[in-house]
């Protein structure tokens, strides 16, 4: 009877690749995760401040035509100041007590921001970019921002 010498399988060195496979596939989505949610942040910030901004240019635009251009500028370049580009901007402003009439007296403007996140999603985990919506909303009363002429 032949003794056949068995040998032990060496496993030096597995644990190295082992942990780098696993970092990989561990560490790819969880950054992916985080750049996320640094997007939306940043998304978050640009929003509030351009409903701010937007609520101001609409304050100090002599007419609601004119607020309104001034008011959907604004956001767009708060925006963009904040390095939130290309992407679809809805500015709705509403007024208490005079619906229509937002420049006179004691008029409360109320301005509301809508936009949208693209969220940096590969190409090999669907193909569609999805989308986080935004929203911020800035109240401020018309005489505010307004000069006080005569008196």
């Amino acid at each position: 009877m032949t003794r056949r010498a068995y040998r032990t399988r060496d496993d030096r060195g597995s644990a190295v690749v082992e942990m780098v496979w696993l970092g990989f596939l561990l560490l790819v989505p969880l950054t992916w995760v985080v750049v996320s949610v640094f997007d939306v942040q940043r998304g978050a910030f640009a929003t509030t401040s351009a409903a701010r901004s937007a609520a101001r240019a609409y304050a100090l635009a002599p007419t609601d035509a004119a607020g309104a251009r001034a008011a959907t500028e604004a956001a767009r370049q708060a925006l963009a100041d904040q390095g939130v580009r290309d992407v679809p901007v809805e500015v709705a402003v509403s007024c208490t007590p005079y619906p229509r009439q937002c420049h006179s007296g004691t008029s409360v403007i109320t301005v509301r921001v809508d936009t949208a996140v693209d969220l940096r999603l590969p190409d090999v985990l669907g193909g569609g970019r999805p989308t986080f919506s935004l929203d911020a909303t800035h109240t401020v009363p018309i005489g505010q921002y307004q000069e006080v002429t005569g008196g």
